[in-house]
């Protein structure tokens, strides 16, 4: 019988797997997704999944780690959390050990504190391969995230006032990481990813209702009154003070610009905002 599979085919079915942390949320379900569809066994990790890994306890990381390639690190609840930098170098130190030899991390984009858990990460990992992702606002945010509730209520709510952002699509983002997990152009290095233009939340929500033929209007709120909203719907407080605060520092006019961070990594441009609204509202995202 002949064998026609290409050595690369070969390696493929070979490889160690990858470790994608957090690998049912906005962005490990597309690295996973996108790994499995190149052939690349995967270990897409959760609280409750198959692969157990909680953030919250460091005792069942080494299990997920160990005899992986690579691992997609995306931390919850942010990398400008208190505990972060503790929390990636503990992460570092356990790939270390079991001899990981590629990190992808997704970080924030203007986020001074995240460069600090970066920096924890970079040194405990040793000479592990580590490539950063700094991401703007998910455009995904809309129709799968914190703001899909407001979508189908007819109003976001949100401490962003008139600034504007460069949403990008989290599927160019995890396009990004899948390229660098699998050590092509772009491993190593630091990203900064963003969409094409600029918009306003206000903007953003015109786009929204052009998609789906309803009204969507943005309303805005300071962070002292975002926080007390999200205090109303459960949100512990020191955790929505948290958020509004790291809002307002992401949202103060710092990040207000677009970079070519995606077409530098993938060689081809990013999927703007009203690309995404139209696949959103075909795909019934905000379906009443």
């Amino acid at each position: 019988m002949t064998n026609d599979m290409t050595d690369q085919q070969q390696e493929t079915r070979t490889a160690r797997p990858v470790l994608v942390t957090s690998g049912t949320g906005k962005t490990g379900r597309r690295v996973a997704e996108r790994l499995a569809a190149r052939g690349v066994p995967v270990r897409a990790g959760s609280r409750s999944g198959e692969v157990v890994f909680d953030w919250a306890d460091e005792s069942g990381w080494e299990a997920a780690l160990r005899g992986a390639d690579a691992a997609y690190i995306a931390y919850y609840p942010d990398l400008a959390a208190p505990g972060a930098p503790e929390a990636m170098a503990a992460f570092g130190r356990i790939a270390r050990g079991c001899g990981v030899r590629r990190l992808v991390l997704l970080s924030g984009r203007g986020e001074p504190q995240a460069l600090v858990a970066e920096k924890a990460l970079r040194e405990a990992a040793g000479n592990a391969e580590l490539t950063v992702v700094r991401s703007a606002f998910f455009a995904q945010n809309f129709s799968e995230g914190a703001l899909l509730d407001g979508v189908l209520g007819g109003e976001l709510v949100f401490p962003a006032g008139s600034t504007a952002e460069p949403f990008v699509d989290a599927g160019d983002l995890a396009d990004v990481v899948v390229s660098a997990l699998c050590g092509e152009d772009g491993a190593g290095q630091v990203h900064e990813l963003t969409g094409p233009r600029l918009l306003t939340f206000a903007e953003a929500a015109s786009e929204i209702a052009r998609a789906t033929g309803r009204e969507v209007r943005y309303v805005a709120v300071t962070g002292p009154q975002y926080a007390a909203m999200l205090a109303e719907f459960g949100v512990p407080e020191v955790e929505a003070g948290f958020l509004a605060e790291l809002f307002a520092t992401l949202l103060d006019g710092h990040n207000a610009t677009v970079t070519e961070g995606v077409k530098q990594a993938l060689e081809r441009d990013p999927s703007s905002f009203t690309a995404f609204a139209a696949e959103a509202a075909r795909n019934g995202a905000w379906d009443a």
